[in-house]
């Protein structure tokens, strides 16, 4: 995904390679910074409405950043974006740990990195064309963030009522 960004980045404002990669070597930190800060956020608000409650702001932000008029407002969106990005990773990766038998729980990690790892590699396919083209250069985003948004939703739907150990009231 960050290579399409860099290059839409470049085809849109024009941005040489050496910026690109101070722009991703901080949105890189932030997200590091995002995934540490999720414990804190998920003992608050729990597991489910931490992986949800921040990851549809960070993809409304994702499908902001092409309706950015400049560079420096475009760059700071993205860095927006990635300071709550990641925050769904260690959430997902405990509630799964935490709501499946022991005995399953390889089993689930591999299932839904498998899911990951598809959705990831097959992104390039639809958004290479896209790309392609001036006219729908940045639907990518608004593709990308709109699937995921519809997957936090739903997701949000599906396990809401299905808490983990910890967090059930005793």
């Amino acid at each position: 995904m960050q290579s399409m960004m860099a290059y839409w980045f470049n085809i849109r404002f024009n941005v040489e390679p050496a910026l690109l990669g101070a722009i991703f070597f901080g949105a890189n930190i932030l997200a590091g910074i995002s995934a540490l800060a999720a414990a804190k956020v998920a003992a608050r608000i729990g597991l489910i409405r931490t992986m949800v409650f921040t990851h549809i702001p960070s993809n409304l932000l994702l499908m902001l950043v092409p309706l950015m008029p400049n560079l420096p407002l475009a760059i700071m969106i993205l860095l927006m974006r990635f300071s709550i990005s990641q925050m769904d990773v260690p959430t997902r990766q405990s509630y799964t740990m935490a709501v499946v038998d022991p005995d399953e729980r390889s089993a689930a990690a591999g299932i839904t990195g498998i899911a990951r790892t598809t959705g990831s590699s097959l992104s390039p396919v639809i958004a290479g064309p896209l790309l392609a083209s001036p006219v729908l250069l940045s639907f990518p985003f608004f593709i990308s963030g709109a699937l995921k948004i519809l997957y936090d939703l739903l997701l949000y739907r599906s396990f809401q009522r299905i808490k983990p150990p910890e967090e059930k009231e005793g």
